[in-house]
């Protein structure tokens, strides 16, 4: 019988919908900024096990492949183009992401000229006519979101790119841009982890809330520091993860994800390991049982004061 005095449970499991009628994404997606290996079978077959566990979003960028042991820009494009080229049935069971507005040694450029140029750049490395989702990785400061809404628009319209969203984005940048474009933003892409909860302060998951956006949290395990060495993070919350990962006979990855998960903007986590052992490792994350007080323990953790 269930108890209908127990907390409620609430890591999601369900797939999230970019934008009306588009696509849907599962819970977990595969980031690929450290797809580096220039071996296009190792590459295809962490793709196919990304996607054979319901990772079916995958993430890139233009510039992902100048750190990373990369051989520098547009590498990880160009090596899963040379999965897609070879093996093209996994790119109909895909939900493609890429991003653009880094120019090296330029910081961002999202002029009009320029961001259409990474776009067609990047359908030519990842050998597609067509991007499923586009996303403005940092915000151009000195391009106006009128120039850049026109920029996106004009590429949902030649087909070239199914919808758009931003990366690092603030609340007041996202609103200004979405106020000039004619389709809306359907995704934002913050960092959030357990480490860092900055989209929860500062307004990006409640615009997401607010608008349906779908937030693609990047580095949700904190870069590795949260399930490796600790460094930087308060050994409270440390204490915390291991407590609920030894409650949930789990690794401290799979509560650190099912704490993303668990916020109701229903965030998908972006996963970034390049181990096939690893992907099938994190799909714990989606039978662990996290209800408010072990998310508010978590946030009191890593904030290392008490809530009020």
């Amino acid at each position: 019988m269930t108890n209908s005095n127990a907390p409620a449970a609430l890591v999601r499991i369900e797939p999230s919908c970019l934008g009306p009628g588009g696509p849907e994404v599962g819970p977990l997606a595969l980031g690929l900024w450290r797809f580096t290996s220039s071996d296009v079978g190792a590459n295809a077959a962490l793709v196919e096990a990304g996607l054979d566990s319901g990772m079916n979003l995958v993430d890139l960028a233009d510039v992902y492949g100048l750190d990373w042991g990369g051989t520098g820009f547009g590498a990880c494009e160009a090596n899963l183009g040379a999965v897609l080229d070879t093996r093209p049935e996994l790119r109909e069971r895909m939900v493609l992401a890429t991003k653009g507005g880094i120019v090296p040694p330029l910081p961002y450029d999202s002029g009009a000229a320029a961001l259409r140029g990474a776009c067609e750049a990047s359908l030519q490395r990842l050998r597609t006519d067509r991007i499923d989702l586009y996303q403005v990785h940092r915000p151009d400061m000195f391009t106006h979101p009128a120039e850049l809404a026109d920029t996106l628009d004009g590429l949902i319209a030649s087909g070239k790119v199914g919808a758009v969203g931003v990366s690092n984005y603030t609340p007041a940048q996202t609103r200004a841009l979405s106020a000039h474009l004619d389709h809306p933003l359907v995704s934002t892409q913050p960092e959030f982890s357990a480490a860092c909860l900055d989209p929860m302060r500062d307004g990006t998951l409640d615009l997401s809330a607010e608008t349906s956006m779908v937030p693609l949290a990047w580095s949700p395990l904190a870069g590795g520091r949260l399930v490796a060495h600790g460094e930087g993070v308060r050994p409270e919350l440390l204490e915390v993860l291991d407590r609920l990962a030894e409650r949930e006979c789990v690794d401290r990855a799979a509560v650190c994800l099912a704490f993303v998960l668990a916020h109701p903007s229903a965030p998908v986590a972006i996963v970034g390991t390049q181990r096939i052992d690893r992907l099938a490792a994190v799909q714990a994350a989606l039978s662990v049982q996290l209800d408010r007080n072990d998310v508010y323990d978590l946030v009191e953790g890593s904030e290392g004061v008490p809530l009020p």
